[in-house]
């Protein structure tokens, strides 16, 4: 395998012309003869650079409104021809076939095009590239003798190898190679995704292909001796902490990453001003209120113990009277994420004691409230796949099962503890008065285990609370600590075969259970 290889002679065919005129002028004055195709030879013409038309060297022309102007066996055969099979040698020059050495090519914007609101059919299929794609597996295939390039961000690489050598080391085209397969499946997978969507087709597909691109590398995984990188999804328009300007503090870790998804999750699924303050993965504290400040100050009471070190999400911009609040003695916070900061609050946030070096302040943008989408989780050997538990409340089928009526003062409880449970892990039981998350049982293997914890972290504020449970309760025992503790009302989603002794123990009581017939597990 030769370890270098002398660039003489380039192929270039681009739609994304960023880039290309300062490239071509690179290559001309090493030496390199350029050949090219309409749109990118009018281009460099543009700029002074000639190059020889490809319909001229093949002698076809450019037909079928430019479908068809690569597809020759005089390109192919000069990209694909080993330059040690003497067989090969002899066919080329027999047929008259040059040797191409750089192939620069891009594909025809199929993602974006299908992206743009009212896009017809016919435009989607005429944006899909045939002759780009096979290009570039052709050089990439024949990597040996032949650089391909993809992106504008290679052409310096390549530019500086040529200058340096006048040809490019095997690595390196090894590296264009892999990543120029990388963008051809890449770019099938859009086309089989834009094709499938358009037919209406169940969501589950055979295969599913999920295209991630490194962010950045991060200290170590959850624990330090764990090595991690953060990724994201490619063309995901979704505001997220993954594509979140960092606008102060160091380095989040990966629990921080973690931690700050699952409190803009919360945040954004509340219409209302809405805080949610997060440790290790669940809500110790969340509120709405027609005011932000208020919602923080009331979500940070949740639990003042767990709150040291969380994360918080905002669904507003953090205002000063906010950042005023986060700041109070007794607090410290690790990292927060919101809409936007007002200047005054970073000012706050970047400069008091404990705070300027350590706060991470995360600017995600507009956040809309979550929509049907897929949730995919990777296990040893695989993955499950599933619609995401993000429908609004106002899909459920509200039943008061019980004598007892519920209070219509109560309502707003009602819904608020209904969208926490969901946030919280299972076995869930969460407690909610005024709009604001006072008591949480998570992740416990029985679910009266969580009842007790839920309310031993509200304490005195137990009482007058709404009790919200993420599946339905299969024993009365926990209505009867319920009861014990002044809960006012129960939501839950029914279905167990003692539903009956349940909703007695809640008459005996005088306590309102809800039924939603939803359940919110989260595993």
């Amino acid at each position: 395998m030769p370890e270098n290889s002398r660039i003489r002679r380039a192929l270039i065919s681009c739609s994304d012309k960023l880039g290309l005129a300062d490239f071509a002028t690179g290559l001309i004055a090493n030496g390199v003869q350029l050949y090219s195709t309409g749109g990118t030879r009018r281009h460099l013409s543009d700029h002074g650079i000639e190059s020889i038309d490809v319909a001229q060297y093949t002698g076809f022309p450019e037909m079928m409104d430019g479908r068809v102007k690569t597809l020759h066996p005089k390109v192919f055969g000069g990209i694909l021809g080993r330059r040690n099979n003497i067989d090969d040698l002899n066919s080329m020059q027999d047929e008259g076939i040059l040797g191409f050495d750089l192939v620069v090519v891009n594909l025809y914007p199929f993602e974006s095009t299908v992206a743009r609101s009212g896009v017809t059919q016919a435009e989607a299929i005429e944006q899909i590239d045939i002759g780009g794609p096979s290009l570039i597996r052709a050089a990439a295939k024949n990597h040996q003798w032949v650089t391909v390039a993809t992106r504008p961000e290679q052409y310096s690489s390549i530019l500086s190898a040529v200058e340096a050598e006048g040809s490019t080391t095997i690595a390196l085209r090894r590296k264009l190679a892999g990543e120029a397969f990388a963008l051809t499946c890449q770019y099938d997978q859009a086309i089989a995704d834009y094709f499938r969507s358009d037919m209406g087709g169940h969501e589950f597909a055979e295969n599913i292909t999920i295209r991630l691109e490194r962010k950045s590398q991060l200290r170590y995984g959850e624990n330090p001796h764990q090595k991690a990188a953060v990724y994201r999804i490619a063309k995901n328009p979704t505001a997220s902490v993954v594509s979140a300007r960092h606008i102060h503090g160091k380095e989040l870790s990966y629990n921080n990453i973690l931690d700050l998804d699952s409190a803009l999750s919360i945040a954004r699924s509340f219409g209302q001003p809405a805080v949610a303050v997060v440790k290790h993965n669940n809500p110790c504290g969340t509120a709405t209120s027609a005011k932000l400040s208020l919602a923080a100050r009331k979500a940070l009471e949740g639990d003042p113990i767990s709150a040291f070190g969380s994360v918080l999400g905002f669904n507003r911009t953090v205002d000063v009277e906010t950042a005023e609040i986060l700041v109070e003695p007794g607090l410290f916070i690790e990292a927060i994420i919101a809409p936007d900061f007002a200047a005054g609050a970073v000012g706050i946030l970047t400069t008091r004691p404990k705070w300027r070096d350590n706060v991470r302040l995360m600017q995600v943008g507009r956040i809309e409230p979550a929509s049907a989408e897929i949730s995919v989780r990777f296990l040893a050997g695989g993955a499950l796949v599933q619609e995401a538990d993000n429908l609004p409340a106002f899909h459920v089928q509200w039943k008061t099962v019980t004598d007892a009526p519920v209070n219509d003062a109560l309502w707003d409880d009602i819904y608020f503890a209904w969208e926490m449970v969901r946030h919280v892990k299972s076995n869930a039981i969460v407690l909610g008065r005024d709009t604001a998350l006072v008591g949480v049982g998570a992740g416990q293997m029985s679910r009266v285990d969580s009842v007790d914890i839920a309310i031993r972290k509200a304490g005195d504020r137990a009482a007058g609370s709404i009790m919200a449970s993420d599946a339905f309760f299969p024993f009365p025992d926990s209505i009867e600590a319920a009861a014990q503790a002044g809960i006012v009302a129960i939501v839950q989603p029914g279905g167990s075969r003692r539903d009956d002794e349940v909703i007695a123990a809640c008459n005996r009581h005088r306590i309102p259970m809800v039924f939603t017939g939803a359940r919110h597990f989260k595993h």
